[in-house]
């Protein structure tokens, strides 16, 4: 069915600290919505309450049909004990839940409770729309298809790569009437994210979409909304990605002219009243000083024009009142990020000879590659190829079926992936950041994640209580923190926000040690100089 979610004066917040207030959106058929600003701007919450799961602190979220279907789909990273894929796609899908109300409504009205028959049919309506009568069918063609997914796996069984087609499958299965799609491109390597633009694109429903892919914006959305943080504004813009970047930039050139047309404007009116009451003063004194005590005419005419002066500084005045305040914009926060280089290692920094790893029934090799100081090195190829493997097999973080593996002497790593788990725990970010950079005192860390745009209101909560773009720019701060010589970005982007994304790619023109760089992001795999390129596909290494 056609469907349209509308929300009106929304408002969000963490604690005291406003996220947004005063939201409104519309999400039509055919609306395809990118969702856009920094980390911890309140885009997930908007996502969670406009599909129902987290109540709205103000304002309301309504569905016209009411009976409509809202998809929901976060980008899930923990999997389920137990829960098979073929599970998961029911879950994913919405399916499993309206299976289960269908059931308990079939038990009332075996048992003859009132209003069990409309209870059922309501569920029963539900289900097909959602696809159950043929989920199974399809989800056996797709696994048979490009995605190759055995149905009966447990999730927990899957690598990385077989998780990200998993959720790939449960989109492309989804029949929902308005969809909610954070982070869809997450993992997903050029084929996965070929079929999802294939998939919204083809979609007749609303979509609000969360992404960092640019080039995935690019290609997909027709609006923009965008949730400004530190401006604390909220607009909507019409067109594509790339209109949206230049209509902001024009906006905020404007908003900027303005300011600065209103500001040299009242400046000027300022000074002309300064100078007008000082010409009034200085005419008092003088008239004070000058006048006989019986020149009564002089005095009456010194004092008309002081009064004449004094009338005009107050017109002046009231000019200024009178003007239309416009009100500075604040100045944006800019990610300004270094990588800190350690003294350089040797001119062999990893080597791999013969090298077999054999992971259940996937097997990497044999393997024999050598990584030299300041090579930067790109490593592409498909969900389940075996890219992480290969990293892993280079550090040795994984044991050798057979072969060896080496790294050179002085080697000092510094991997961003490996850093985010630093800050899943309980305690404060800060203490967590500290407890990772003992040489740095308690100012230190908080002046570094400030940097980062992690400040008072971020660095005393438990570190898990972060958003995930949060958690990565503290792991991107250690980067910064420690000198590193060998860095490993496995998925950097994944959760970034756009303007971090950007300063990163600056970050890393300037980093002049070895690079090691797993992305499947299209933008930056342009923006970022490499010097080789490896091709992981079938457990085979070639470049």
């Amino acid at each position: 069915m056609s469907a349209t979610l509308i929300a009106r004066d929304l408002a969000a917040g963490h604690g005291d600290r406003a996220l947004f207030t005063g939201l409104d959106l519309v999400v039509a058929p055919g609306d395809v919505i990118g969702l856009v600003g920094v980390n911890g701007a309140g885009k997930t919450t908007l996502l969670r309450t406009l599909a129902g799961i987290l109540p709205a602190e103000s304002g309301s979220v309504g569905l016209n049909p009411p009976t409509a279907n809202v998809g929901y789909l976060p980008q899930e990273r923990e999997r389920r004990a137990g829960e098979s894929v073929r599970d998961f796609l029911a879950r994913r899908t919405g399916v499993a839940a309206a299976q289960a109300a269908m059931d308990a409504a079939a038990e009332e009205l075996a048992t003859g409770a009132d209003g069990a028959d409309d209870r059922y049919s309501v569920a029963l309506e539900r289900w097909l729309d959602l696809g159950g009568a043929d989920l199974d069918d399809r989800a056996a063609a797709l696994s048979a298809g490009d995605l190759r997914i055995d149905l009966d796996l447990p999730m927990t069984a899957l690598s990385g790569g077989q998780a990200a087609r998993a959720g790939m499958a449960s989109l492309l299965l989804s029949r929902y009437d308005t969809y909610l799609l954070d982070e869809p491109t997450n993992d997903l390597d050029l084929d996965g994210l070929a079929h999802l633009e294939q998939f919204v694109g083809g979609l007749r429903a609303g979509v609000v979409v969360v992404s960092h892919d640019r080039e995935f914006l690019t290609r997909t959305v027709n609006k923009v909304l965008e949730l400004d943080l530190h401006q604390q504004q909220i607009r909507l813009y019409g067109g594509g990605y790339a209109s949206y970047l230049e209509e902001r930039a024009r906006a905020r050139s404007h908003a900027r002219e303005q300011y600065e047309e209103f500001s040299d404007k009242k400046d000027d009116l300022l000074e002309r009243a300064r100078m007008q009451r000082g010409w009034m003063d200085k005419g008092v004194r003088n008239a004070r000083r000058k006048a006989p005590d019986n020149d009564k005419i002089g005095k009456n005419l010194r004092g008309e024009t002081s009064e004449k002066q004094a009338a005009k500084a107050r017109q002046t005045e009231k000019m200024i009142e009178r003007l239309e305040v416009v009100e500075e914009p604040r100045k944006e926060w800019e990610l300004r990020m270094e990588i800190a280089a350690a003294p350089r290692a040797g001119a062999v920094v990893a080597t791999l000879r013969d090298a077999h790893v054999r992971r259940g029934s996937f097997d990497l090799g044999p393997v024999t590659l050598q990584i030299d100081w300041a090579d930067r090195v790109a490593i592409t190829g498909a969900n389940g190829a075996g890219k992480s493997t290969l990293l892993a097999a280079l550090l040795g973080r994984l044991p050798l079926s057979s072969g060896s593996a080496s790294l050179g002497s002085g080697v000092v790593v510094g991997e961003v992936d490996q850093a985010r788990g630093l800050f899943l725990g309980d305690e404060p970010l800060a203490r967590a950041f500290g407890d990772a950079v003992p040489t740095f005192s308690d100012a230190d860390v908080r002046t570094l994640l400030a940097k980062f745009g992690l400040k008072s209101g971020h660095v005393t909560r438990p570190a898990q209580s972060l958003s995930p773009g949060e958690r990565t720019r503290a792991a991107l701060a250690l980067l910064q923190a420690r000198g590193v010589n060998l860095l490993v970005l496995d998925e950097p982007t994944n959760h970034l926000d756009l303007a971090a994304i950007e300063q990163l790619e600056s970050a890393l023109a300037s980093y002049t040690g070895t690079l090691l760089l797993v992305t499947h992001d299209r933008r930056m795999l342009a923006a970022v100089s490499t010097n080789r390129h490896l091709e992981v596909a079938d457990g085979k290494v070639t470049g």
